[in-house]
């Protein structure tokens, strides 16, 4: 099956420059690495609601919204743990996608927090339909789960004739200025923004490439074809940031404090079910980078964000206060960064 990549010259995604949290310049290279790792991944079993700013199709075919429901209903139905709902209050979005003239793009995973919520996080900037467009709309989704560009993975060894790279995208159909050629093809990601060492050129998340624009390895001189979707290695790896979430949950009591017996990325869920309606407090114990989200079961399997807290980085415990009502039923997200020290940690509200 021929893609708009193998016909010529493609357009390429365009990947806003993602937010590199300011950490304390002493803090250990340990505990530097997970936050960087872990920073844009948002906490397996998380809700996103997607919305297309344009309503429901303005002057947009109904075909290219369709498919981007499929894009979204194809990562969820791998059976990870995060879930993808259409909104149509863009305001109440985590995702908000437009199809302006303005290239395909999206910002990487809990970026998107940070944008206003008027503002697209997410672009299609040609047919979402044809065979190359269905792959960017993988792609895109890729993104606002929380994954780079795999090209960009410090362990594939490529050396780029750079010149030639940067003259082959300033021209049609990108027209790139050369930080945006540097930001999205150039530059390699730190290896501290990346897990393992495996780089897979047919990712999703991969650009395919002329011939002429790659020195090394010599075997990919010729070119890299367009991924055709999904790649094995991209199913696998988001099973692991995002695996199957468990049937039931360990009930999290007041003035009860719960080890956490954590790796790096890994991730404990409580179930939090008040016998009274009042505030209480939520906090982490111990010397570890962590990460806390709360949610309230608001039925139809439906989780709504209540509020968090994200201490890493920071010679500090995180805490948050927040109202509670009885008998309903919350769920509290607990991610690792990163733990040091003897005494372990733990999480517990009173």
């Amino acid at each position: 099956m021929a893609t708009e990549q193998d016909k010529g010259p493609a357009r390429y995604c365009a990947q806003p420059p993602q937010r590199i949290p300011a950490l304390p310049p002493d803090l250990s290279l340990p505990r530097t690495r997970a936050i960087l790792l872990n920073r844009a991944k948002w906490v397996n079993g998380t809700q996103l609601r997607y919305s297309f700013l344009d309503g429901a199709g303005n002057g947009v075919p109904k075909a290219w919204l369709t498919e981007v429901h499929n894009g979204f209903q194809e990562w969820e139905d791998l059976g990870i743990g995060l879930r993808f709902r259409p909104e149509d209050d863009p305001a109440e979005s985590e995702i908000r996608i437009a199809f302006a003239d303005d290239g395909s793009w999206s910002y990487v995973g809990t970026d998107c927090l940070g944008i206003g919520s008027g503002e697209p996080t997410m672009n299609f900037g040609w047919d979402p339909t044809s065979p190359y467009g269905k792959v960017t709309v993988r792609h895109e989704i890729g993104h606002a789960i929380g994954f780079s560009h795999e090209h960009q993975n410090p362990f594939a060894g490529i050396e780029w004739d750079e010149p030639t790279v940067y003259a082959h995208m300033a021209g049609p159909p990108n027209f790139w200025p050369h930080e945006v050629t540097y930001q999205n093809i150039i530059r390699k990601l730190s290896t501290d923004e990346v897990s393992g060492s495996q780089w897979d050129p047919s990712s999703v998340m991969h650009y395919g490439f002329e011939a002429g624009l790659i020195k090394r390895p010599e075997a990919y001189r010729t070119g890299i074809p367009s991924p055709r979707g999904l790649s094995e290695h991209d199913k696998e790896y988001v099973r692991t940031w995002y695996p199957p979430l468990a049937p039931h949950l360990d009930a999290l009591k007041p003035f009860r404090s719960a080890v956490l017996d954590l790796a790096s990325g890994e991730q404990a869920d409580y179930e939090v079910t008040p016998e009274k309606s009042q505030k209480y407090q939520f906090g982490s114990f111990g010397d570890a980078d962590v990460l806390m989200v709360l949610f309230e079961d608001v039925g139809g399997e439906n989780l709504r964000y209540v509020t968090g807290e994200d201490d890493s980085g920071e010679n500090r415990n995180g805490r948050f206060e927040v109202k509670l009502l009885k008998d309903r039923r919350y769920v509290l997200r607990v991610r690792m960064y990163s733990t040091w020290g003897a005494g372990g940690a733990s999480v517990m509200y009173w």
